[in-house]
């Protein structure tokens, strides 16, 4: 998924740019901010990336805050030579890196878990092991929950290239996702504060919380699988049962943009059936996949609000679904031409489109919309376009039996 071979050349200890805001590095922190446990994960990674993302850590957080470092092996062929690098660490900070593993691969979710049922400290922060800590990336973050243990917070992901390894400043995203729960970012507002951080709708990681707060709302879901979704359902739960989710500017993380993910060769299946768990005990309606009553019941003792209020409140931009009209592949009748043929194929191609009552005809893939023109021969036409604000209404429906 990376060059391995490149990474290998390159210094284990390397000091990555500061690319922080000005603002951030006038910035000062309290030394009394709680201890973290840093959990790095990894499948298939090269020892080197390895090491590197634990030296970046170690260098980069001051040491009364780091605490402990736990390696999750998913089942990897790495043992004896992380078991090395381990021995190396402690000539210099004993008992600092403690190695887990999994005698058979589980994918991303379960090593989470894992890493988070063995963090011994105040804060907890599940990160992949192909990452590279920058300066002053914990305290502003390590403020943030002294401030408030309720509150779930990210750093900025910096892009690292598979291919080369360097690193791209990324702008300063929240974090939001689609119906499949694959996440996708949210722009930030322009007066961002540089204290606080935005609010985001959820998390593209598990972040890092208060291992206390993430106990007492239930913590990682284990029944999520493979990959996908835990982190969707993590931010959700957070912001329904006392808590909120953050990106906060001043922090920020290099991580590998992989060409492609380890965890199984398709993950569709994995995500469909996550993005079904996730919708049963969080909407007030859902399909049956088997049992969550487990977090039905945590949800009733938490008194979590209902989803309808996070859509409502906390991300209101998400395209709800539950009042969707129709969907389906734009087609004409036989003989009945009011669409060009090639316009007609175009529109096959790209998929889906949906349709809400008062609203857009609008196109899933291309985002582009069906809307009424100025005709070449009659005096309108339906075309597809960008989305120029027209909407439709149906007065009348037909049903079949």
């Amino acid at each position: 998924g990376y060059n391995a071979f490149l990474s290998n050349q390159i210094a284990l200890d390397r000091q990555l740019p500061d690319m922080r805001d000005p603002r951030c590095l006038k910035k000062k922190y309290p030394r009394a901010l709680p201890s973290v446990s840093v959990v790095l994960i990894y499948v298939n990674e090269a020892l080197s990336v390895i090491k590197r993302a634990v030296r970046s850590v170690i260098t980069n957080t001051p040491e009364h805050l780091l605490r402990e470092i736990i390696l999750v092996d998913d089942h990897n062929d790495l043992g004896k030579p992380v078991e090395d690098y381990i021995d190396e660490i402690h000539k210099e900070r004993p008992g600092l890196v403690k190695r887990v593993w999994h005698t058979s691969q589980m994918g991303l979710s379960q090593p989470r878990i894992t890493g988070w049922q063995h963090a011994t400290r105040d804060v907890v922060a599940i990160l992949d092991a192909h990452i590279e800590a920058t300066r002053g990336w914990a305290e502003p973050l390590l403020a943030q929950i002294k401030t408030d243990r309720t509150v779930v917070v990210l750093p900025v992901f910096e892009k690292l290239h598979f291919d080369d390894l360097h690193v791209e400043r990324c702008m300063s995203f929240a974090q939001g996702f689609d119906w499949a729960l694959w996440c996708m970012y949210e722009f930030f507002k322009p007066n961002w504060n540089d204290d606080a951080g935005p609010p985001g709708p959820t998390l593209d990681t598990p972040g890092l919380e208060n291992r206390g707060f993430l106990r007492e709302i239930g913590g990682l879901d284990g029944g999520v699988t493979i990959y996908g979704g835990e982190n969707v359902e993590l931010g959700i739960r957070a912001w329904l049962c006392g808590g909120s989710v953050k990106v906060v500017p001043c922090s920020r993380v290099a991580h590998i943009e992989r060409a492609h993910k380890p965890y199984a060769p398709d993950l569709n299946p994995s995500m469909r059936r996550n993005a079904l768990r996730l919708n049963v005990p969080l909407k007030d309606h859902g399909i049956d996949i088997g049992d969550v009553s487990k977090r039905k019941k945590l949800r009733k003792q938490l008194k979590c609000k209902p989803f309808s209020w996070y859509l409502e409140n906390v991300y209101p931009s998400l395209e709800r679904w539950d009042d969707i009209l129709g969907y389906g592949v734009v087609r004409t009748v036989s003989g009945v031409q009011l669409l060009h043929i090639n316009m007609l194929l175009k529109i096959h191609e790209q998929g889906i489109c949906s349709f809400t009552q008062g609203r857009e005809i609008r196109n899933k893939a291309t985002q582009r919309c069906l809307e009424v023109a100025p005709g070449e021969y009659l005096d309108c036409q339906l075309v597809i376009q960008r989305c120029s604000g027209q909407s439709w209404t149906i007065q009348n429906r037909v049903t079949t039996a």
